[in-house]
């Protein structure tokens, strides 16, 4: 088993798949939507990488010495000359954490190598180009993964990810263990009602479902963070859940609720992705 501190998957980041291509670099979200855009600063820095070479990470901000997902959330988010700006103001980096495909023909697509032997190869073509653009931290020592699990909370990391050492990249990380400090589990952001600003609350489809529910009130300060993230997602209209009429959106934006349903169906939103 190897594990690592979930810089990516369990929150304050941006999913990012970022693709070397001939001629330049191309970002995609989560959804499959080009982002390259909004994330130009580790476009240009991808150029470093070898044509043909496909990785999985994420996108994060620094500031203060920890992870700041609203900064992500306020990029992602923005218009592309607000995005500009903000990079000037606090530049991403790219925790990268597997490698989709290798520039050498004889290995291309590398989803089906054992993650041990993916691995290696990320690490290999990483090694040279730093800074933004690095691996995530791993490792196959127990006791290790337990101090990250237990030291870097304060850095925004709230876990650990086991992955099967001798396991393929798995569609949906389905066969990746996420252990955290808090039990929750993540649902896309579809709607919402009240102010876009300060949204009372979100209409949510959870991981493995395909009905939207509502969620519970939300605390104001989270609001607030939320309003921000959604203030340039496109509307689609006004719709129903249950009875209850809200503002639809596409939105890349995922959040954390807590993994328990409340009365009626109803989902607690306790952070942002």
């Amino acid at each position: 088993m190897s594990y690592e501190p979930p810089r990516s998957l369990e929150k304050d980041g941006h999913r990012v798949i970022l693709r070397r291509t001939d001629e330049t670099v191309i970002l995609y979200a989560r959804s499959g939507r080009v982002v390259t855009s909004h994330w130009m600063d580790l476009a240009v820095a991808g150029m470093g990488l070898s044509p043909a070479t496909v990785l999985d990470g994420e996108a994060v901000v620094w500031r203060d010495g920890r992870l700041d997902f609203g900064a992500v959330q306020s990029r992602a988010a923005s218009s592309v000359a607000r995005a500009r700006f903000l990079a000037s103001q606090h530049p991403a980096a790219y925790a990268c954490w597997d490698v989709l495909h290798h520039p050498d023909p004889a290995i291309g697509d590398t989803r089906a190598l054992p993650y041990t032997r993916r691995r290696e190869l990320l690490l290999d073509l990483l090694a040279d180009l730093g800074p933004p653009i690095q691996p995530v931290p791993a490792t196959d020592d127990r006791s290790v993964a337990e101090e990250w699990y237990e030291s870097l909370q304060p850095l925004g990391l709230e876990g650990v990810v086991a992955k099967r050492a001798t396991a393929g990249y798995p569609a949906g990380r389905r066969a990746w263990v996420k252990v955290r400090h808090a039990d929750t589990a993540e649902a896309r952001v579809v709607g919402f009602t009240g102010p876009r600003r300060r949204p009372r609350n979100l209409v949510l489809v959870p991981a493995g479902t395909a009905r939207p529910c509502l969620s519970a009130r939300i605390d104001p300060v989270l609001a607030a963070r939320i309003g921000t993230a959604l203030i340039n997602a496109p509307a689609t209209g006004q719709r129903r859940t249950r009875g209850e009429p809200y503002t639809g959106l596409e939105t890349d934006l995922v959040v954390e609720v807590l993994a328990g349903t409340g009365r009626h169906g109803t989902l607690t939103v306790v952070r942002i992705r």
